[in-house]
This record gives C-alpha cells, sequence and structure tokens, in this order.
C-alpha cells in the first residue's frame, strides 16, 4: 500500500491587500511536498498557493466552484470517471458539486481561486 500523502493547508491569509506576493519566493522556500496556503482574499474569494506533489483524496465542494491554474509543472484533475491534466499556463475549473481529486506524481505549483468559506479538504 503507497505511503499516504501528508497534506499542509494553511487558512489563514497571508498577504493583506497592497504587499506584494512573491510566488518564486515562497516556492523556494517551502520543503514540504503538499503545501497549501491562503494568500490572499479578494472580495468574497481567496486565492491560494499549492505546491503539490502526491496525490489529494477525493472529495466535494458542495456549494463553491474551484478554479485552480498552474504555474509550474503538471497537474492531474480527476473528476468523475475522466481526467483532466494541465500544465503551465492552463487552468479549470471545478464546479460546485463534483466530485474531484488532484494529483501531481512529479510535483507542481498551482494557483487556486474559490469561495472565502470554503473549507479546502472537501464538505
Amino acid at each position: 500500500m503507497p505511503d499516504k500523502t501528508i497534506y499542509s493547508i494553511h487558512t489563514d491569509v497571508a498577504f493583506e491587500p497592497l504587499e506584494k506576493i512573491d510566488v518564486p519566493a515562497l516556492v523556494a522556500a517551502c520543503k514540504e511536498p503538499w503545501f497549501n496556503q491562503t494568500l490572499t482574499r479578494v472580495n468574497d474569494c481567496v486565492v491560494r498557493l499549492g505546491i503539490l506533489k502526491g496525490e489529494f483524496h477525493w472529495h466535494v465542494h458542495d456549494d463553491e466552484d474551484e478554479f485552480f491554474y498552474v504555474v509550474m509543472g503538471e497537474l492531474s484533475i480527476d473528476v468523475g470517471e475522466g481526467t483532466e491534466t494541465l500544465t503551465s499556463g492552463q487552468g479549470y475549473t471545478v464546479p460546485k458539486g463534483v466530485r474531484h481529486r488532484t494529483r501531481a506524481p512529479e510535483g507542481c505549483v498551482v494557483l487556486m481561486v474559490e469561495g472565502a468559506g470554503v473549507v479546502p479538504t472537501g464538505d
């Protein structure tokens, strides 16, 4: 049985408005294989940074859509019976109520935009 991925998820807002966010510096400083940090709040949404290696569990967000934008690497998003694979510069929205999971066997960096009340691990 493969090792279970350990998630490091931080929902505190790391940067306030008018603060510069240096994503490459955050990525360089990260030592964890699966790291998720809320960077900032924009109106009723949050922008999160994901530094991902491994796979997330299947889950659903009943009331919130979730947008993924790949900054570096490759991200696979399993949705229902299919898989969508994204590379740098590509984005994908998983609508609310859709069961999904993300995978990044080689590691990737993503930005996620979702409602501020979303629970990152699913409802």
